[in-house]
């Protein structure tokens, strides 16, 4: 299950800033920003998270863990 800090740590693992995963999710950057904060994550569409979570997933990240456990991304791939 993904959860909010993997959306964030993903960015990161690639250097992404948030309009460049906005750019590649289709997203604004609005939602990006939104959905890295537990509130907005929790609000967020099902819709809004596949895309973001489709497009971290084809750019080589895996999401790891689970809330209980310890969440996290793994890098597969260099962009």
């Amino acid at each position: 299950m993904l959860v909010c800090s993997q959306i964030k740590m993903a960015r990161a693992a690639l250097d992404w800033n948030i309009s460049e995963l906005a750019s590649e999710a289709s997203v604004s950057i609005s939602t990006v920003k939104r959905v890295e904060t537990p509130e907005g994550f929790a609000k967020a569409t099902a819709a809004n998270l596949k895309l973001i979570k489709q497009t971290l997933e084809q750019a080589g990240v895996e999401f790891i863990g689970s809330a209980d456990e310890g969440p996290g991304v793994r890098l597969w791939k260099q962009p």
